[in-house]
């Protein structure tokens, strides 16, 4: 007697929402299971994919299967699906997994679309495919068609919204419920933290950067929305995301992640969460901050006014050109140097000279107690004000923890009267949402006052003002010093150089955090970012010069002309960044590793770390 065919069934569904409110999965497993028993297979296995799209093979039961049907020998003989489309709507990949199967002796058969194995056949199930195929896409573009007119009424589409928002239903429409954002009260507070990091620091620093605000949040509890720790790329996309002003782009990117064409773009509004200027003021930040924009040359530079001096006339940055073999040095416009007078007529100016004019001004007219106080002025009242906000802030947080612990208590009450029973689910959602309300709003009130507390912690006063104007005029006039580019660089945020006049432009916000910084004994950049290498012990970050070590310890060798083998002096560092020992000393040490083991000519060998 012949042995019956294993079956295995494979239903699956496109989403979650069709695998929890649908009928389509019990219906498919009960046409399959009837359809096995009709023809005598044994069904030995039933794999179920609630809420996955088949126009791939990212599906984890469908691996699992596709990974078992390939075992030898298979587990079972046939896979019975209800149409092909539930295994594939893609006619290629369709015709890929069906000759994977059949080389291991396993065919794919349909519930309501029975094929043979002739030609015939065959090119039928392939044309089939093609539609449904076909179909999918039509879908989608009629789905997407729809998302995006949803968009353009300031409807939400789906998905999770970003932290600090909520979604809640708008209104009505027929059977469909239309949902909107909202402030979430919960984590707002965390986002407009996260901006006021990156603009002002947490009052003892400058600016923070990404990844200090990453680590200021995590040591300080302040966790994400789903309780998890902060990571760079997610605190980054909440810096950089357009919605927190009020503009969320609907369709900017692809499935693949590619961003779409602008005219593909919805831009839908929701209520802003941070300003528009903190939150332009925080992408400057960001892309000052970014190497791949601002070389590291600018950042730790030399040079007094690199980064920051631009031509009036295009905009385009004034870099360093050199004359008579370096005898002379000129601040240039770029767009010049590149593409002649037809990309801009701009001039060149000798670095000195403009160097000791930018800083004559800022020292004469800038750096005065008078005018500093009076630019401080209008600044120190918005200070007080966001002061008495946050006090406002701080009682309507306590105000909202204290009734959701007084509802707490009502609820308590009841169920200690038998009038509401603990066994019930909803009961228990709500009791759990409470106290997630009061434990997030008493978190947020110990926030906030330690924000309240450390904000007086940089107040100008006149002591200040007149000891920061004191210091700045003189170091400003240190040739060459780094507390000249600091103190400059701290005032002066873009210089526009024309051709009769130069523009100094800078911040009024940062002038408070620089005279307390100064105050202090600090340096006048805080928050500018430094370039800090970190060599990789006995380790060349130059490929070019990578050369064998010896099996001595801390001995390697170095080409001949290598700037790790110059003389004593400032470039005379080993790749640890300490200054090497006495010439005599090392060249000692190295010749008798040399004897030992080395027979390499073309080399000098240097010790690190010494």
């Amino acid at each position: 007697m012949t042995a019956p065919l294993r079956a295995a069934l494979y239903l699956r569904v496109s989403t979650a929402r069709q695998a929890e409110h649908d009928v389509s999965i019990p219906d498919q497993r009960r046409q399959g299971e009837a359809y096995c028993q009709a023809r005598g297979y044994q069904l030995v296995e039933t794999y179920v994919e609630p809420g996955a799209s088949a126009t791939n093979d990212r599906r984890p039961e469908f691996q699992r299967m596709i990974e078992a049907g390939t075992l030898k020998p298979a587990p079972f003989d046939v896979v019975v699906v209800h149409s092909f489309s539930r295994f594939f709507r893609d006619h290629f990949e369709l015709e890929f997994y069906v000759r994977k199967l059949a080389r291991n002796g396993v065919r794919l058969v349909s519930i309501t679309q029975e094929m043979g194995d002739d030609p015939m056949h065959v090119m039928m199930r392939q044309i089939m495919a093609l539609f449904d195929e076909y179909q999918s896409k039509e879908n989608a573009k009629h789905v997407l068609r729809a998302q995006k007119e949803n968009a353009r009424q300031g409807f939400w589409n789906g998905a999770r919204p970003p932290i600090g928002y909520r979604v809640v239903e708008a209104e009505q429409r027929g059977a469909k419920v239309k949902k909107k954002l909202e402030i979430d009260p919960l984590h707002a507070d965390t986002v407009r933290l996260i901006f006021d990091l990156a603009l002002n620091g947490d009052r003892r620093s400058g600016p923070m950067g990404v990844k200090a605000i990453v680590s200021h949040l995590n040591r300080n509890r302040i966790y994400t929305r789903a309780g998890g720790r902060w990571g760079i790329g997610q605190l980054h996309r909440v810096l950089t995301r357009r919605t927190y002003v009020g503009e969320h782009q609907f369709n900017s990117r692809s499935k693949s992640k590619q961003k779409k064409p602008e005219s593909e773009v919805v831009v839908v509004a929701v209520p802003p969460l941070i300003d528009a200027k903190v939150f332009d003021a925080v992408q400057e930040q960001l892309q000052a901050r970014n190497p791949k924009i601002v070389p590291p040359r600018v950042v730790s530079g030399p040079t007094l006014l690199t980064g920051i001096c631009y031509c009036a006339q295009c905009g385009g940055a004034m870099t360093i050109r050199t004359g008579k073999s370096g005898r002379y040095r000129y601040y240039a416009c770029s767009i010049k140097a590149r593409q002649g007078e037809t990309g801009c007529a701009g001039r060149a100016i000798p670095m000195e000279t403009l160097d000791t004019l930018v800083a004559s001004h800022i020292e004469q007219r800038l750096l005065q107690p008078e005018r500093l106080q009076e630019i401080l002025a209008s600044m120190l009242t918005h200070r007080q004000e966001r002061l008495e906000r946050r006090r406002e802030h701080i009682a309507e947080l306590n105000k909202r923890g204290t009734e959701a612990d007084q509802r707490l208590r009502r609820l308590y009450d009841a169920i200690e009267s038998g009038v509401a029973d603990i066994t019930d689910p909803a009961l228990k959602e709500r009791i759990d949402g409470l106290k997630a309300i009061r434990d997030q709003a008493q978190a947020d009130v110990v926030r906030a006052q330690s924000l309240l507390a450390t904000s007086g912690e940089d107040t100008v006063t006149p002591a200040m003002v007149a000891r920061f104007a004191e210091i700045a005029r003189r170091r400003m006039r240190i040739e060459g010093g780094g507390y000249r580019r600091d103190h400059l660089r701290s005032l002066a945020q873009r210089v526009e150089v024309g051709a009769n006049e130069v523009r100094i432009i800078g911040s009024k916000g940062d002038l408070p955090r620089t005279l307390a910084a100064v105050s202090g004994g600090k340096s006048a950049t805080l928050g500018v970012p430094s370039l800090g290498l970190k060599w990789r012990r006995e380790r060349d970050s130059n490929p070019r010069y990578g050369f064998p070590y010896t099996h001595f310890p801390g001995v390697r060798l170095q080409p001949l002309g290598h700037p790790s083998v110059a003389g004593p002096g400032p470039d005379a560092f080993d790749r640890g960044g300490a200054r090497p020992r006495r010439i005599e000393e090392a060249r000692n040490i190295a010749k008798r590793a040399t004897l030992a083991s080395v027979t390499h000519t073309d080399a000098t060998p240097i010790v690190p770390g010494c």
